[in-house]
Parts: C-alpha cells; sequence; structure tokens
C-alpha cells in the first residue's frame, strides 16, 4: 500500500494550476516517501511538468532526449530492477511512436511503469493534427495487462497518481495539455480505480464520460434540467480499463438511454468500451457514442474544437434532446433473457 496519503502543497486551486502541474508536484511529493520511484522524459520535463520531480530527485530522473522509444525501453528496464518508473511525454508519442516498446518491453512482462500522458485529444488543438492524439484509448485498452485511466481534472489527476502505485502492472494516465476548469472542489470523494463516480442522478438519461467531457457533461446536465425538465445522469468513468460493467448496466436498467462522451475518436474508445458491455448483455436500450466521428480533428485552440465538435456543454446538450426523440423496446421485464 502506498504510503502517500496527501500532499503538503495546495493542489485546490486548479483554475490556476494544470493537471499538468498537479501531476508534477504530487510525483514529486510521492518520492520523498517511496525511494523506488523514478522519473523518465523524452527532453519535455518542463511541457509535462515531471520537472518537479527532477528539481527533488535529480539522481533518480532521467532525460533521455528526444527518443521516446528508448525511453520507454529503459523504463521497462528500471522496472526489471525493482523500481517503479513514471515516463513522461505526451500522449501522441507515447501511444503511437513508442507503441512497440509499450507492448513488447513493458505491457508484455507485466512491468509497473506509470505512462504519464500528457496533451492528450485535442487539448493541444493549435499544434496541428501531429500533436492531436485522438486514438490512444483505442491502442492502449487493447494491450494485455494495461490500465487505462482518463483523469476529470488536477484533483482526480493527483488521486489517480498516487493510487496507480498499488497496480502491480504498466497504467496509462492520459491527461490534457491544461487550462482545463476543475470539476471537483477537493479530494474529499470517493475515488476508486475501475468504479465510476457518481456526478448527478438521474432518471431521463445516462451520460458515460470521461476527462474534459465531465465537467461539460455535468454543466448540460444542468442546463437540460433547467429548460427541459430532464433528469440526466452523469457517470465519470476515469477508469477506461478495467471498465465499471456494474455502473452500465445499471444505468441501461434504470435509464434506458445511454449517452457516451470522449475527446476521442468514436473507433474504440469509451464509447465502444460501453457498447461491447451492453450489447453482450442482451439488454435493449438507446445508445449513442458522441466524439470525433472517425475523422481527424482541424487545427485551432482547444476550446474552438471543443465547441466544433459539440464536446462542450451545448453540443452535448443537443445530442441528448435529440436522444430523447428516440424510442426503445418497452419491456420492463427482462428476467426471462
Amino acid at each position: 500500500m502506498a504510503v502517500v496519503t496527501g500532499t503538503t502543497w495546495n493542489c485546490y486551486d486548479s483554475a490556476t494550476m494544470t493537471a499538468r502541474e498537479i501531476y508534477g508536484r504530487t510525483l514529486a511529493e510521492m518520492g520523498k516517501y517511496d525511494e523506488r520511484i523514478v522519473g523518465l522524459t523524452a527532453d519535455l520535463a518542463k511541457t509535462t511538468a515531471i520537472v518537479h520531480f527532477a528539481e527533488a530527485f535529480p539522481d533518480r530522473f532521467f532525460n533521455v532526449g528526444i527518443a521516446e522509444q528508448n525511453m520507454f525501453g529503459i523504463a521497462a528496464g528500471l522496472a526489471k530492477a525493482g523500481l517503479i518508473p513514471f515516463a513522461s511525454t505526451m500522449a501522441v508519442f507515447a501511444s503511437m511512436r513508442a507503441g512497440e516498446q509499450v507492448r513488447t518491453d513493458i505491457a508484455y512482462q507485466n512491468l509497473p511503469v506509470k505512462i504519464i500522458a500528457t496533451h492528450g485529444g485535442i487539448s493541444f488543438g493549435h499544434a496541428g493534427t501531429t500533436h492531436h492524439c485522438t486514438e490512444d484509448f483505442a491502442i492502449m485498452r487493447s494491450i494485455a495487462n494495461m490500465t487505462v485511466i482518463c483523469p476529470a481534472d488536477g484533483i482526480e489527476t493527483s488521486r489517480t497518481v498516487r493510487a496507480v502505485m498499488d497496480i502491480p502492472g504498466p497504467v496509462y494516465i492520459r491527461i490534457g495539455r491544461g487550462f482545463e476548469p476543475p470539476c471537483y472542489e477537493n479530494e474529499d470523494y470517493a475515488f476508486e480505480i475501475g468504479k465510476a463516480a457518481g456526478m448527478t442522478d438521474g432518471t431521463d438519461l445516462t451520460i458515460i464520460c470521461c476527462g474534459i467531457a465531465v465537467l461539460q457533461s455535468m454543466q448540460a446536465a444542468r442546463t437540460l434540467k433547467e429548460q427541459d425538465g430532464l433528469s440526466v445522469r452523469v457517470l465519470n468513468m476515469h477508469t477506461i480499463k478495467p471498465l465499471d460493467r456494474e455502473a452500465v448496466m445499471k444505468a441501461v436498467t434504470e435509464t434506458r438511454r445511454i449517452l457516451t462522451v470522449e475527446e476521442h475518436n468514436v473507433m474504440g474508445g469509451l464509447g465502444d468500451a460501453v457498447g461491447g458491455v451492453i450489447a453482450e448483455s442482451g439488454k435493449g436500450c438507446v445508445f449513442k457514442k458522441h466524439g470525433l466521428q472517425d475523422e481527424f480533428a482541424t487545427i485551432g485552440y482547444a476550446e474552438d474544437l471543443y465547441a466544433h465538435y459539440g464536446l462542450d456543454s451545448n453540443g452535448i446538450v443537443e445530442k441528448v434532446r435529440e436522444m430523447m426523440g428516440m424510442e426503445f423496446e418497452a419491456d420492463e421485464d427482462w428476467n426471462d433473457e
């Protein structure tokens, strides 16, 4: 069990501290209590905020230069020596440029390498398509032994980074570029890897979401209650693998309408994970996947892109209204199926 239960700095001012910054400071704090923790980056210490760990523990930090594949190979070697490496780079590099090393060097051996993938989704929108990452959920959840997590904000990122110390195998944590508003006011809430967090209760429809979509979905739920009189449940499915199947089926049974929202291609991501659970259950419901519809994102600032692709609260509201006009099989007795 990891000994770190909190941080000595104020992580609650998330409006000015990005998820990256909170991650870097959390890791530096954790390093005081566990000498097994080592940090690695590929010339992105400041960009990914692992620089805080580097400054605190220079003898336990390794900058390999612009060589992501080498970084993950080195991380695997360090893990084989009994250490717990935190390897930090942009999501697009972690999931694609170094995909083979992550799969074969790390996951195949089930090593405790923790991959902190920043600038996920379209959060680095103005950097262009080469720096967008809307395929990583699909890639990482298909790799055996890999745990995949996408925290909702900086506070949940802090909780995640500390919690993954108790996972014996590899973990992929996807966070954004930063500047995303916080969902949580403080750390006083139930958090467990593999268990969805209920953000709002509802009986008409359930939104299952992760990352930046959580706050936007909560805002959409409020708008729909005020303007349409709808009762919308919001589930923060921060852990994409292993997925909380029980929470999904509870939502299907109680609301019969499921909308997934993710900053990712709808192919292979959270929506497909949720849809697979529903299909295997044999229970009918109205189901839609909301995200990038099998396309590369255009170039622009993240906030503009979220609006363009309907990932902001306005876009989610419109998607819910569309779904409320769709019918499902009115069979309330599933016991005979």
